[in-house]
């Protein structure tokens, strides 16, 4: 690592260890993100609400120094940093706020998937939750759906959004 900047980056840890990795951050005073979601589980004898990770073996990790990121790498847990190229990968602060809005307004339906999802048009969503954010509206499996690309994991993740509360970029000149 050459060059640093303060920012975004994101931990490959070993499988099912996510929790674990969070919480030696924490204790480490490192920031980090670790989205969740709630799915419904159903074994023979009972149903239950669980949370996991929106992204199984990624760790979101805010990097304000060099010694963080050497300090994140003492866990078992952690594996290596996501790269691109000699660089590890930055991730983009509005690709984290996205999440957390994403995250807090609707944990249940928000589904992730490696499935390559041809662009939709481009939105901006003028009410609700999401309010100013800017996003790809799809048809995926029936329903439209509210799309975030996440490029550097190769994932996109898809909520229900209803489409009254969408217009076109291009519209919204005439909004204001």
């Amino acid at each position: 690592m050459t060059t640093f900047t303060n920012g975004w980056y994101l931990i490959y840890t070993k499988p099912r260890h996510e929790k674990k990795v969070a919480d030696f951050l924490q204790k480490s005073g490192i920031g980090f993100f670790l989205p969740e979601t709630r799915k419904l589980r159903i074994w023979s004898d009972r149903k239950k609400y669980i949370c996991e990770p929106l992204f199984p073996s990624y760790v979101f990790v805010r990097l304000e120094n060099l010694q963080g990121y050497f300090a994140s790498l003492e866990s078992d847990s952690v594996l290596y940093y996501v790269r691109t190229g000699n660089q590890i990968a930055r991730v983009s602060d509005s690709i984290i706020d996205s999440l957390r809005v994403l995250i807090h307004s609707s944990a249940d339906n928000i589904e992730v998937t490696a499935h390559n999802i041809p662009p939709g048009s481009e939105l901006i969503i003028i009410d609700g939750a999401f309010t100013g954010f800017r996003c790809e509206a799809i048809r995926y499996e029936g329903r439209e759906k509210f799309l975030v690309r996440l490029d550097l994991l190769q994932r996109s993740v898809l909520a229900d959004i209803p489409v009254k509360e969408l217009m076109p970029v291009s519209a919204m000149q005439y909004y204001l």
